[in-house]
């Protein structure tokens, strides 16, 4: 009997050093899970002192052909630029004969702001000098395949490209990227980026601001983070939307501030971040109007105070001011899933991005057009066709991007309604290259104001389905792609990708070759 109660005992004493141990466990562990997501956040509100000029990018409107053809000249090129005095940063820039020109522009980080008319025709004379391959995509345009600059379109170290096309769309806001098969994150995060504006008459007799530089500013914004003098490009622990940065700049001005001396300006934003989810307005919560989205100017202005823009997002916001005021564009928190993907997602964070300074005499501004365009649209009614597209981190409807696969062959003329849904929990969004779609119903309701314009981009966070139309107008290639991915650069990077060929109706896709497709010396 003593002998049984020993063994009892022990077995008890044993019991109760395992449940300590066990608590202790589970308290460290919740301690520490405790401890990540409570820092998980970032805010820059109320902590940026504004001390830097904002930098703009130079104006680069190229050389008229004796044929009509406006020509520019793009190098890319690797270098270093001083974000913070005596602190060089390695980095990569697009330059031209506009920054070659320029006093303040530094030429190694970002590039110049092209320009052009709708119905000129343009040729781009890359130069690759950086020591390994890249291409310039031209996100937003509407141009063949083989000028689209995608992954097929690779430019050799030491290389040269030709593209060219006929402006064909209405006045935008575009931009332009690198978009190497695996590599775009790390390409665009140096530095690689630059807007694209399209100009046409229709939207100069409108009377908005158009001074670029004076009250038609360029607003590239971009997160970063800095590991010393260099940048850090590294990716945090639990955070699945790639690359999350813990300060701003616009235009690769940190702390920026620009003076204005018009009652009313306008800002071209441009989400050139990775990853990260902006959800824009200003310090003060004043009323702005929204004018334009990724593809061009709304029928008529949206009076909002905020604004989301996910990567590669564009939009044209006008901001009216008084004289001697100040106030700030704003990131609020985005969200954009539970509560554990929010916070590790970076939905929980805020940025102060630009202050504007109202000089203390501004020059008057007329009130906004209550009209704007007749915005170019596809109709739903003339679809031929509906797919479906499921976003997850392994790729899209399954299957991880391969440069030999075609995925979908549509033909030239046709109207296509796709359903784009995102599968996994983790934020994504949708680019198709070539067209400017019309978001017809998100999660099957009628899409708010800022979703109503031409867009090539749409954010799709967890859970969300979003139904587009889109009018494939050509020109057609049954050999060379066009892209659709999530413009999150790392999930783009991971396999998120698919590619679709144009064909004559009734045709169908070529071979499309495995490798880059490189365009070196031509």
């Amino acid at each position: 009997m003593t002998k049984t109660n020993g063994r009892g005992s022990r077995l008890k004493r044993v019991l109760l050093v395992l449940a300590a141990v066990a608590a202790t466990v589970v308290s460290t562990v919740a301690g520490a899970g405790l401890w990540l997501y409570t820092g998980a956040d970032v805010s820059t509100v109320g902590k940026v002192d504004f001390r830097n000029e904002l930098l703009i990018p130079p104006l680069e409107e190229g050389e008229v052909q004796p044929d009509g053809t406006r020509v520019f000249r793009l190098g890319i090129r690797a270098g270093e630029t001083e974000f913070r005095p005596g602190q060089p940063t390695p980095t990569w820039g697009f330059t031209s004969p506009a920054t070659a020109a320029a006093d303040r522009w530094p030429g190694t980080y970002l590039g110049p702001t092209l320009r052009a008319e709708r119905g000129e025709k343009v040729r781009v004379e890359v130069a690759n000098r950086l020591d390994e391959p890249s291409t310039v995509h031209w996100h937003g345009m509407h141009l063949p395949a083989a000028m689209d600059g995608g992954p097929h379109q690779m430019v050799d170290a030491g290389g040269a490209w030709e593209p060219h096309w006929p402006v064909d769309q209405p006045a935008a806001t575009l931009w332009y990227h690198p978009h190497p098969h695996g590599g775009t994150e790390r390409h665009v995060q140096r530095g690689l980026a630059g807007m694209f504006l399209v100009d046409d008459a229709p939207a100069r007799q409108l009377g908005l601001p158009d001074e670029y530089g004076v009250n038609d500013l360029p607003v590239v914004v971009q997160d970063v983070r800095f590991n010393g003098a260099r940048f850090d490009h590294g990716h945090r622990f639990l955070r699945n939307t790639g690359f999350l940065g813990d300060e701003t700049m616009v235009n690769g001005t940190l702390a920026p501030y620009r003076e204005v001396r018009d009652e009313l300006v306008r800002l071209r934003l441009l989400n050139a971040s990775t990853a990260r989810v902006y959800d824009f307005g200003l310090a003060d919560d004043r009323a702005f109007d929204l004018v334009a989205t990724d593809g061009g100017l709304l029928g008529a202005p949206h009076r909002t105070d905020r604004l989301p823009l996910s990567p590669g997002e564009r939009a044209e916001i006008l901001v009216r001011m008084a004289p001697g005021e100040r106030t700030v564009l704003r990131s609020s928190p985005p969200g954009g899933g539970d509560f554990w993907q929010s916070r590790f997602s970076g939905g929980d964070d805020s940025f102060d991005v630009l202050e504007l300074r109202a000089a203390d005499t501004l020059r008057p501004a007329p009130d906004v057009p209550a009209r704007l365009a007749d915005v170019e649209l596809p109709d739903p009614a003339d679809a031929s066709r509906e797919r479906h597209f499921d976003l997850r981190m392994s790729g899209i409807n399954g299957a991880p991007m391969a440069m030999d696969r075609i995925d979908a062959t549509v033909e030239r003329g046709a109207t296509e309604v796709w359903t784009v849904r995102n599968r996994d929990g983790v934020t994504h969004n949708f680019h198709v290259h070539d067209v400017q779609f019309r978001v017809l119903a998100v999660d099957g309701e009628p899409p708010p104001p800022e979703l109503r314009g031409r867009k090539d981009t749409v954010y799709v966070p967890s859970g969300r389905e979003v139904k587009i139309a889109l009018r494939f107008d050509g020109p057609p290639d049954p050999d060379v792609p066009y892209m659709y991915h999530c413009h999150l650069l790392s999930h783009e990077d991971g396999g998120m990708m698919g590619q679709f060929v144009v064909v004559e109706p009734g045709g169908a896709a070529g071979r499309v070759p495995g490798g880059s497709g490189g365009h070196a010396g031509h």
